[in-house]
């Protein structure tokens, strides 16, 4: 009987005790807000980077207009993008530059989709990379792959992402694609 009537006393302070009600809401609240934080750093973190890439290419177009018909080489401009595309990590090996004059007549001349490098392989000479003449029209594109500071938690688990698979076919990492493009006209000469 013993055993019942300390039973019976543990079920009843158990309904009437307030211990550990807080403990209960922190574990129901917590992970919200971590959460809300994490995906507020990630979404940051995404805009700056867009940010920065924008601006590169702003400082590269202002370069190649003024440069009164230089001769472009692929290899520079890159260079250039990611000296001023201050928070891309390894740029160089994460970036891809298209650069394309566009027909007025008919507006085409731009592949329809970024082409992004993937970061496994080396790099192959870009698909679209063309000198415009004077008085044309040009569209450069850039695309850096990018990978998620919390790639499981959060904004980073929905971000859309490009995978880079090794060479058995397993996902090595995976990165989302941060494009800046825009359209500017060469400059003449004199």
């Amino acid at each position: 009987m013993g055993i019942l009537k300390k039973l019976r006393q543990a079920i009843h302070t158990l309904g009437v005790s307030e211990k550990g009600a807080a403990t209960v809401e922190f574990v129901i609240v917590f992970p919200f807000w971590v959460g809300c934080f994490v995906s507020a750093y990630e979404v940051a973190s995404m805009n700056m980077r867009a940010v920065m890439l924008e601006r590169a290419a702003d400082v590269v177009i202002r370069d190649i207009r003024l440069g009164g018909g230089q001769v472009l080489v692929y290899e520079d401009i890159r260079r250039e993008v990611c000296e001023n595309a201050l928070m891309i990590p390894n740029c160089l090996e994460a970036t891809k530059v298209e650069l394309s004059p566009i027909n007025t007549t008919d507006w085409t001349g731009a592949l329809p989709d970024a082409d992004c490098t993937d970061r496994g392989e080396e790099l192959n000479p870009p698909l679209n990379f063309q000198n415009g003449q004077q008085n044309e029209l040009m569209l450069i594109r850039i695309c850096a792959l990018v990978e998620p500071f919390f790639p499981t938690f959060g904004v980073g688990r929905s971000i859309p992402r490009a995978e880079e698979t090794g060479e058995n076919g397993e996902i090595i990492r995976e990165a989302y694609k941060i494009i800046a493009s825009s359209a500017f006209v060469n400059e003449p000469d004199g």
